[in-house]
């Protein structure tokens, strides 16, 4: 028996804008997000997350399948930790299984994992925090080896992009094909390759839709309808209570309450994005709650095909690759025509508009304008709009979040509950 804790570090910083209000774990690159992808690797273990504290209770509302900050340790068994960054698991499983001592696994500087056997697990409370076993470590760190594994770490956002592809297949493979009695593909519609398509509960494909799976898998979950004259291309997953209206959608990780229409070309919609009209989203990472208006797009490409650099908390970085588009902070709109240049990051609660390129790198959070007339949104009118936002799917925004985003306007970004373990013996 086991308990797996999956845990952020300060690398949390190097995703922004997409972790102001989710640890990294909680990004999803496929079907299921990280930390249920890092759990597949340990079936027999019971899991945890640990997050910062000011966002603990957005990770509680959101996740329902495991405890948030709270380590129960089994009785005799071991409590394995293991980063919520993890990004292709290679031996660690087999280590951790084989491992007879408490170790600290790493990968070159990173820390990957830390496993505590019983013989220094059982010197922890019953029920404990994350941080009690960092004390812990601390305290028995001349006793605890390190070790070198294979796995690997995500490093920046655009990783999770790149691996849209692979995880698609990778999960779904986790999942299979399948048809709910309930859900109708009616005449007119095109499924291709239906062995490697699943429909979920009330899933509706109407007369023109195309669901093409010759080159991918396509997941399509409960109550989400394809209208006509759409067509989706796998890999593809299209999560709960989503409606695609005329358009493409090819290689993408659309979440659920999302509204798609226009071009999407390997990209990630966490949840409640809005893109309803024409226009091109590529090769982007986009937060809940974000509106495009009508004809918005991006770039992906630069015209001189040179590598893209992407601009996080003001340092520009070679991202060492093409083709990178947009990530873009949660409760962000668009208005009609806006463009959005190559690689570029917005902040939270910004709106932009204008009908013009917004050219800058990076976008601030709390910003309303466009590229050379930006003003700062004023908190009570950004959630005024976030909350009616947001009602239009029968949610109401948590306090818990408004007080994130009053931080995060304020530039106040807490970091209490980021596991930072001792350092190497």
């Amino acid at each position: 028996m086991m308990t797996l804790c999956i845990y952020e570090d300060e690398a949390w910083n190097a995703f922004r804008p997409l972790t102001y209000l989710r640890p990294v774990c909680l990004l999803r690159p496929g079907i299921f997000p990280l930390y249920r992808r890092i759990a597949r690797h340990f079936p027999d273990a019971r899991v945890t997350l640990a997050a910062r504290d000011a966002i603990a209770p957005l990770v509680t509302a959101e996740v329902k399948d495991c405890p948030v900050n709270i380590v129960k340790r089994p009785e005799q068994g071991a409590v394995l930790f293991v980063n919520g960054r993890l990004r292709e698991p290679g031996d660690l499983p087999r280590l951790v299984a084989e491992a007879r001592l408490s170790t600290v696994y790493r990968n070159g500087r990173d820390i990957v994992a830390v496993l505590f056997t019983h013989d220094i697990a059982q010197h922890a409370p019953a029920v404990a925090t994350p941080a009690q076993y960092v004390e812990l470590l601390e305290r028995e760190r001349e006793g605890v080896p390190d070790f070198d594994t294979t796995a690997t770490l995500y490093a920046r956002p655009w990783e999770i992009v790149g691996d849209i592809e692979s995880a698609l297949a990778d999960d779904f493979a986790a999942v299979g094909p399948g048809k709910a009695d309930n859900a109708v593909v009616l005449p007119g519609a095109a499924v291709l390759e239906d062995s490697r398509v699943f429909l979920g509960d009330g899933t509706e494909v109407a007369p023109g839709a195309v669901i093409d799976a010759r080159h991918g898998p396509v997941y399509i979950g409960a109550n989400t309808r394809v209208e006509s004259h759409a067509a989706i291309y796998g890999p593809c997953y299209l999560g709960p209570n989503t409606i695609v209206t005329a358009g493409k959608i090819s290689c993408s990780s659309i979440g659920h309450t999302c509204r798609v229409g226009g071009e999407v070309e390997e990209s990630v919609f966490h949840a409640y994005v809005n893109k309803y009209h024409a226009g091109f989203i590529g090769h982007s990472y986009v937060c809940p709650w974000v509106n495009f208006g009508a004809m918005t797009t991006n770039s992906d490409l630069k015209n001189n095909y040179s590598n893209v650099r992407v601009t996080i908390g003001g340092e520009s970085i070679d991202t060492g690759e093409m083709k990178v588009g947009s990530f873009i902070g949660d409760h962000t709109k668009f208005g009609i025509g806006t463009l959005l240049t190559t690689g570029i990051t917005i902040g939270v609660c910004c709106n932009l508009f204008g009908g013009v390129l917004i050219a800058d790198k990076e976008v601030p959070s709390f910003r309303w304008g466009h590229t050379g007339d930006y003003s700062e949104y004023q908190f009570d009118k950004a959630v005024e709009t976030a909350r009616r936002t947001a009602s239009r799917r029968g949610v109401t925004l948590s306090e818990a979040e408004l007080a994130c985003l009053k931080g995060i306007q304020e530039g106040n970004l807490p970091t209490d509950g980021i596991l930072c373990w001792p350092p190497e013996r």
